[in-house]
């Protein structure tokens, strides 16, 4: 990092206690823990409504899912959110196959950027030094 990045009133705050992103690590993966539950009962509506589940619409969500599911392990690394986000346009697509799934991606869409938001606001937080935990030096 290089000094000019890092705010002029940064050096006067201390780190927080407690680490503000493990926390937030836990809220993105229940968060996707959730999307998989809500995608995978998706199926169910597809096999009714969406005039049964083929071997295509079956793929593309058993994929999706998946992918859910196994990024939900990873949320520590670097640009996960922002994998996130796109992961949402997979899950929008599935509209393809019944427009359900579309609504479901809208709905989580909007949820990721709630959480994007949250953080852009703790990064904000954290470099005022206004999180519990901060004192100034």
């Amino acid at each position: 990092m290089t000094e000019k990045s890092i705010p002029e009133n940064a050096a006067q705050f201390t780190p927080p206690a407690a680490d503000p992103w493990k926390g937030f690590r836990g809220v993105m993966a229940g968060t996707l823990i959730l999307e998989v539950i809500v995608v995978a009962l998706a199926f169910p509506v597809v096999a009714k409504l969406a005039g049964g589940v083929t071997w295509a619409s079956g793929l593309y969500l058993g994929i999706v899912t998946l992918i859910l599911l196994l990024l939900s392990g990873r949320q520590g690394r670097p640009r996960a959110l922002e994998v996130n986000l796109v992961m949402q346009v997979f899950v929008i697509a599935g509209g393809f196959f019944h427009w359900s799934i579309a609504i479901v991606g809208v709905i989580f869409l909007i949820v990721w950027i709630y959480i994007a938001y949250i953080k852009r606001d703790v990064e904000k937080r954290i470099e005022q030094g206004r999180l519990p935990g901060q004192h100034p030096i």
